[in-house]
Formats: C-alpha cells, structure tokens, sequence
C-alpha cells in the first residue's frame, strides 16, 4: 500500500458503481434464467400424448350431437394410460384402438405390449402412432425408429396403418422451430420413409389450427394419407387443406375408461377396409 512522504498510508479509492447499473444487471439475469414454474410447465421428454395440446389451443365444447352417418368408436392409448381395461371398452362398443409406440428416436412406450396385444386380443382391430418431435432428428430417422419399434404393418384384417402424431409441441416452440416449408419438408420425409418400409400411407392425425400455423395450410397429402382429425367439439369443425373429409376424429379427451375417443367415420367393415390396404 502506498505511503505518502508524510507517513500517512493512503487507501485505496473504490469505484463506485451507479445504482441503475446494477439494478439492471439484475433484471438481466432474472430475464435469462427460466423461473421454477416455466420449468414445471415443460413435461418430461417422452410424456407425449396424442392432443394434449388441443383443448389448451382450441378450447373444448359438447360431445358430438347425433346423426345418421354411421361411425365406429375407438380410443387412443400411451403410457399414461397403464394396463387397459380392453375387454370393458369392448362391452362397452369401443372396436378399434391406436397405441402410441414411440416418440422421437428416444422413447418407446413400456406399456405397449399390454395395450397393442390386448386390444388385439379381445377382437379390436388396432394400430401404432408415433409422436413426432421435428427437432430432434429428421422424418425418415423417426419413421425408420417407428416401424422398428411397433409401428410395423401386416395384411392380416386387424393391423392399421401407422399414425403419424404432428401437434403442439409439449417441449418447447409450438412449430419446433421450422418454417412451413421446413415442416412440410419434415413430413414428407418421414410419411415416404414409412411407405418405403412398409408399403402403407400414414394416417395423419393433427389439429387444423395447429396444421394453419405451422405447414401453412399445407394441402400436399390429402390425396394420399387419412386423416384424423382432432377437434373436441360437437363437430370436426374446418378441416386442413386437401383433405375433403376426415376418416377419423378424435372428438374427446374425457371418454369412460380411457379418455382419448374417436370416430372412425364409416362402418365397421369400411375399418376393415382400411385394415386390409
């Protein structure tokens, strides 16, 4: 430390720093950090399930009212769901069933031997979906994990084609992060990769406020994959561009048994149908 010829010590000056400046250093490392609550809103990857985004998005209204078009009902399971109680949805009318075997190229549903068999079992006509995740590894990766994990097609009368689940995005940016072109891209890569394996045109389930927003309205696959349409309301509402009519809907989310119910949009045998190719 310094000494004057005088013998005092001289101390150092501190440098004083203007109060502003530090109160805005600290809104900026608030700002930066996520809050404990936005942490809790973002679900673990692989927690997935088919519209969980919808009634958060597009609000929920009445159970479909009655008509004479004659419809099939079927649920849609995951992990969420457990052991399923099968042979009560099939008392009680439910004929057909989609199970979610996979998400991204990270995730298999460890219920899924229970719920696909069993509902198979009891004399459901079933099928795979995969819940897409664009943000983490390409369409053909996950359509190549899909059909290696489940979501495979056999001409036997009771096996659906594979659903490809394109929604919300529970993890993050609603888009996950892609232009429309880039998810129209994405979408392609993936229904063509699954086709190539095989042999079968994807179902394509989605929202159309979800499909408006994040392909532009895309109508580049309504000539080829069904879809299934989610909207939890009396009716199915607009449907996306290309597609004149849905082949299902999933018009709830708080069904009995299991909560997720559609509508295949045509009699049983016209199921069959779709089974067969």
């Amino acid at each position: 430390m310094p000494v004057h010829r005088s013998g005092t010590v001289r101390r150092p000056r501190l440098r004083r720093v203007p109060a502003a400046g530090v109160i805005l250093a600290a809104l900026s490392l608030l700002f930066t950090l996520p809050t404990a609550a936005q942490a809790a809103d973002v679900p673990a990857r692989g927690s997935a399930t088919m519209g969980m985004g919808v009634a958060e998005h597009d609000g929920r209204g009445g159970l479909p009212t009655g008509d004479n078009a004659v419809q099939t009902e079927g649920v849609d399971t995951s992990s969420h769901n457990g052991n399923v109680a099968w042979s009560t949805l099939w008392n009680s009318g439910v004929k057909w069933a989609y199970v979610k075997a996979t998400e991204g190229t990270y995730y298999t549903n460890p219920y899924f031997a229970q719920q696909y068999n069993g509902s198979y079992d009891v004399g459901m006509i079933r099928g795979a979906y995969h819940f897409a995740t664009p943000d983490t590894t390409t369409g053909a990766a996950q359509a190549n994990y899909f059909v290696d994990h489940g979501g495979g097609w056999s001409r036997d009368g009771r096996t659906l084609p594979g659903a490809l689940d394109i929604e919300w995005n529970p993890y993050g940016a609603s888009c996950y992060g892609k232009t429309a072109a880039g998810m129209v891209s994405w979408i392609r890569d993936f229904l063509n990769q699954y086709k190539a394996r095989t042999g079968r045109d994807a179902v394509i389930y989605t929202a159309t406020s979800w499909w408006t927003e994040c392909t532009g309205n895309s109508s580049a696959f309504g000539a080829t994959n069904p879809l299934w349409i989610a909207r939890y309301n009396t009716d199915p509402g607009t449907l996306p561009a290309g597609w004149g009519f849905y082949t299902m809907w999933q018009y709830t989310s708080s069904g009995p048994t299991v909560g997720d119910h559609s509508k295949f949009n045509g009699a049983y045998d016209r199921l069959q149908a779709l089974a067969n190719g």
